[in-house]
């Protein structure tokens, strides 16, 4: 996970301190999504006639990828915030 310094700007210390949690927080939550949908395509690929209900194994896994996807752009996006000055 990335980290943002604390600076000092024109905002006053508490203000980057809060910017930098709010952003901290929301790439932790996208974080965490990324890796949920990473473990049910694992899950997929190691077990897949233990999901009764997915019929399309495969439906299933490119549903995951597209919310890994969505993820990945979410976290890349927090990056450009992160590391603005």
């Amino acid at each position: 996970m990335l980290k943002c310094t604390v600076t000092l700007n024109s905002k006053g210390k508490e203000m980057t301190i809060l910017r930098n949690n709010m952003l901290d927080a929301a790439y932790a939550h996208a974080h965490g999504n990324f890796l949920l949908h990473k473990a049910n395509i694992e899950v997929y690929l190691e077990n897949p006639a233990g999901i009764g209900e997915h019929s399309d194994i495969m439906e299933a896994i490119q549903d995951e990828l597209d919310k890994m996807a969505a993820a990945q752009d979410r976290m890349d996006m927090l990056d450009v915030f992160m590391h603005e000055e």
